[in-house]
């Protein structure tokens, strides 16, 4: 069973990477929450690793901590929650979010994330209310140091493709995706230059008018 991959960041993508070692490209699939903090391609990586072994398929989900691993484990526990939608859930809400969400029986902030639905954020709140003291969250975060850079870096069309990429993996239509993202960037400066914002505020943008 892999725990954890060290290697080259051969492919970044906001849904999937491949991690070259020892010869061999590893394709794991992430949230958005652990793509914003990925270095440049090309540059060294460490995930966390939970692989999940199916009838038809071994899969690989990278995580760039224990608490963003320990999260989709927890998810994955709920009834009719998968690996997709674990990682749709992470790509909306980090760890803390989450944890302050099921504490708070807030139904309607889980619901808001694409491809969820009442009933299943109900689940996930009734079922994971005792168990989120799991996470753990404090200093469970690994340091990372050039994806900050990296997201400032990107500008213009590159950051909107990606932006608009990320919100496609999500569940969003590409002609929605792309028309929130542009605004977004035109009419913030901030997003302009950070591909964490621009998403970020995609999102609550999209979800404010639902």
């Amino acid at each position: 069973m892999i725990a954890t991959l060290t290697g080259v960041l051969a492919l970044r993508d906001a849904a999937r990477v491949i991690v070259e070692t020892g010869g061999v490209g590893y394709e794991v699939f992430i949230p958005l929450s652990t793509y914003y903090k990925l270095p440049a391609a090309g540059d060294k990586v460490r995930l966390e690793i939970r692989q999940v072994v199916r009838e038809d398929a071994i899969t690989l989900y990278g995580f760039i901590d224990s608490a963003e691993k320990r999260a989709f484990d927890l998810l994955m526990q709920v009834q009719h929650v998968g690996p997709k939608l674990a990682l749709a859930i992470l790509s909306v809400l980090a760890p803390e979010e989450l944890v302050a969400a099921i504490a708070g029986e807030d139904v309607e902030r889980i619901d808001a994330v694409p491809g969820v639905g009442p009933k299943v954020a109900e689940r996930v709140v009734r079922e994971l209310r005792d168990k989120v003291g799991d996470l753990k969250i404090a200093g469970a975060a690994a340091p990372h140091t050039n994806g900050t850079a990296l997201a400032a870096a990107l500008s213009g069309s590159a950051l909107v493709d990606d932006a608009v990429s990320a919100l496609v993996n999500l569940g969003l239509k590409p002609v929605e995706a792309r028309k929130t993202v542009e605004k977004v960037v035109a009419e913030d400066a901030a997003a302009a230059k950070n591909l964490e914002v621009t998403i970020r505020k995609s999102l609550a943008v999209l979800f404010g008018e639902k």
